[in-house]
């Protein structure tokens, strides 16, 4: 392995903990982000500036030996312009596909992977016509940049209607059928420079105001055929845009189905819970594959739990006085629905675990924005 310099778009606290898996397997990291308190400016060199800023754009391609991005928000034009220069891994064009919610459905319906129905909005005729084709209940999107629950209104009966379009209307839309589904679930997927794949066991995630605050691994009640349904449509994904590094695809699981709500061309949070639970991490094996080593194994060991820790702090003495718990913060300043660090669970079994989660949500009670 020559190369020896990763270069990742994004200095947050994905960025960080890729840096804190490579730097294991020798790897050195140059950071680019906007904000000059990135957390993973501590664990290498931080470029900071705007992502199309020229004088940036070509010192950071000078420093480095390959590139990959941490969030999906990087403009494409960057990522293409240093994929002339350097191997940028996942390739852009996953990024661009997954940057555009009716793209991604687009790319998914062609690969044949279920999605919930759903239509293209643009004008406020466009959205009373979608409610009549898609039916109420629904959820309006921004296309783009929506994440953590921005960007969305639930639509519940066509009075609704007048105050979506007011609040969200003006840029392109979409609307997507509600799905009344069991549960929501990801699966974690890697592929190596060569094709080489290998699937993490799929996780149940549970939401609050649109942001994950509790992830479970692998999923309770995991069947083989509904393993097997996630990693045929992640592999479907990741061929076709010869993808290379980790990709996180969430599903609705709807009558013994899934459905794919929307892919992340990257490490991802409902993934946290690989740093202690897998064998190998999710981290790890990015920086793996995109470094051209061969992939570790995806097995988990025995049951674990990821918790996230949004808008306060505890106090760290709590979390690490009960068994089984792992403390991760990202030095970053507390603030309103801001994921400030995470909490792994680490179990013999599901019981034990969810025991231990309990316990720790008791601990958590007393937080601003309760888990």
């Amino acid at each position: 392995m020559s190369a020896t310099t990763c270069g990742c778009l994004g200095g947050g606290q994905l960025g960080r903990m890729l840096a804190l898996a490579g730097h294991t397997l020798g790897l050195r990291f140059v950071f680019w982000d906007n904000n000059p308190e990135a957390p993973a400016g501590e664990l290498g060199k931080l470029l900071v500036g705007h992502y199309s800023d020229p004088d940036i754009l070509q010192r950071f391609a000078a420093s480095i030996d390959f590139a990959t991005y941490e969030f999906e928000n990087v403009p494409v034009d960057t990522a293409q312009f240093l994929a002339q220069r350097v191997p940028v891994m996942p390739p852009p064009a996953a990024l661009e596909v997954s940057q555009e919610r009716l793209h991604e459905k687009a790319l998914f319906r062609k690969l044949d992977i279920p999605t919930p129905a759903h239509a293209a909005i643009e004008t406020r005729r466009d959205l009373t016509r979608a409610a009549d084709r898609v039916g109420l209940p629904a959820v309006l999107k921004t296309r783009r940049f929506g994440y953590d629950g921005k960007g969305q209104i639930v639509l519940k009966k066509r009075s609704d209607l007048r105050g979506a379009w007011d609040a969200l209307g003006g840029v392109p839309l979409i609307l997507e059928k509600h799905v009344p589904f069991d549960r929501e679930v990801s699966v974690l997927a890697v592929r190596d420079r060569r094709g080489r794949r290998a699937f993490y066991p799929l996780i149940e995630n549970h939401h609050r105001d649109g942001i994950l605050r509790l992830s479970l691994a692998p999923a309770p009640a995991l069947s083989p055929r509904l393993q097997t349904m996630a990693e045929d449509y992640a592999t479907r994904v990741l061929d076709a845009l010869e993808y290379t590094g980790v990709l996180a695809i969430e599903f609705f699981e709807y009558k013994g189905k899934l459905l794919a709500n929307e892919m992340a061309p990257r490490v991802h949070n409902s993934g946290h819970w690989t740093i202690e639970g897998a064998e190998t991490s999710q981290f790890e094996n990015h920086m793996r594959a995109i470094a051209g080593l061969p992939l570790g194994s995806t097995s988990a060991l025995g049951h674990s739990a990821m918790l996230n820790l949004i808008g306060t702090l505890p106090e760290t003495a709590e979390i690490l006085a009960v068994p089984g718990a792992h403390l991760h913060l990202y030095g970053k300043r507390p603030g309103p629905k801001r994921k400030l660090g995470h909490i792994t669970v680490t179990a013999a079994t599901s019981q034990e675990r969810d025991k231990t989660v309990a316990v720790l949500r008791a601990v958590l009670s007393t937080n601003k924005d309760k888990l």
